[in-house]
């Protein structure tokens, strides 16, 4: 149920989530260890208002989101949300500082450190890369830009017919039809900075999808990898949406019990399982669960169980 843009169905489910925070708190953790483990995640931020001494600061909620069914991996996807009272590049590292494997991510530069590390690579996102064409389009309107767009958008085609494909397809597909559209885009859009301003707009997107495109290159060798950062972006709305109902956290606290509520409503939400049902049943069990098995209560085994 929606009004004014505001999920109240899943409002009022956050709220009955927060009651609970001390018992579910280890199953999001849970989670978040199953999401780390991960050979590719997605990662992500975005602000959040946090009340400190009678004004509001601006805190972050960051997600982290593993979904292999692109490349048709049996395993279920699953979010993890972390709360932090500012935006340093600390929190990430700290909280993935388990990972290893493939970060898809914008261009943040707090994703550095764990980038530094042998163990974790980065995976560019080229819907940034895409956007910032885009708002030059509509702002100005331009031939080259055009052009760029309708180059990415080939490359989109090829991710269209590869979705859903074992990696070693995906990978063949995208040798043979995207590997010569995503090479002849680098040089085309090199040249083009020869032919106009360096200060202008399209000058900084064009010097932008440069740098972001040697990045990018990896998804081309491997399968379990995405174009874009979009599995992330679309875990953030749900807070975008949140923010419109209850405007800020009171405390730090009542971010780190919001990002508890998003990981369990979110994980349930992207296995198709009714969340306020699998809580339910989550809460008549765990209490007597033996915590080394808290993944017998993940809901993706409610839902066989359900089954």
């Amino acid at each position: 149920m929606e009004r004014d843009g505001i999920d109240l169905d899943r409002s009022t489910l956050a709220g009955w989530v927060g009651q609970s925070t001390k018992l579910l708190e280890p199953l999001a953790e849970a989670i978040g260890r199953y999401v780390r483990a991960g050979a590719a995640i997605f990662a992500d931020d975005t602000p959040i208002k946090m009340q400190a001494k009678k004004k509001c600061a601006t805190a972050r909620i960051w997600t982290y989101v593993r979904d292999e069914r692109p490349w048709g991996s049996g395993d279920p996807p699953a979010a993890w949300y972390r709360f932090s009272k500012d935006r340093g590049g600390r929190h990430p590292t700290e909280h993935l500082a388990s990972h290893r494997g493939w970060i898809h991510a914008d261009g943040y530069t707090g994703f550095n450190e764990l980038f530094a590390k042998e163990a974790v690579h980065e995976m560019a996102c080229m819907a940034h890369v895409r956007r910032k064409f885009v708002d030059i389009f509509q702002s100005q309107g331009s031939q080259i830009v055009e052009e760029a767009i309708r180059r990415i958008a080939l490359l989109y085609a090829v991710e269209k017919a590869a979705r859903g494909k074992p990696p070693e397809e995906r990978v063949a597909l995208r040798k043979r039809d995207a590997k010569p559209v995503f090479d002849d885009l680098e040089i085309w859009l090199a040249e083009q900075l020869n032919r106009i301003s360096g200060k202008s707009e399209l000058a900084k997107a064009i010097r932008y999808a440069l740098g972001r495109m040697k990045k990018m290159r990896g998804y081309l060798e491997n399968g379990s990898l995405e174009l874009d950062n979009n599995c992330a972006e679309r875990s953030i709305r749900c807070v975008a949406l949140g923010r419109k109902n209850y405007l800020f956290v009171g405390s730090e606290g009542g971010g780190n019990a919001a990002a508890i509520a998003y990981t369990l409503i979110e994980t349930a939400k992207l296995n198709r399982v009714d969340p306020q049902a699998w809580l339910t049943w989550v809460l008549a069990n765990i209490a007597d669960h033996k915590i080394t098995r808290l993944d017998e209560l993940m809901p993706w085994r409610y839902a066989a169980t359900a089954a």
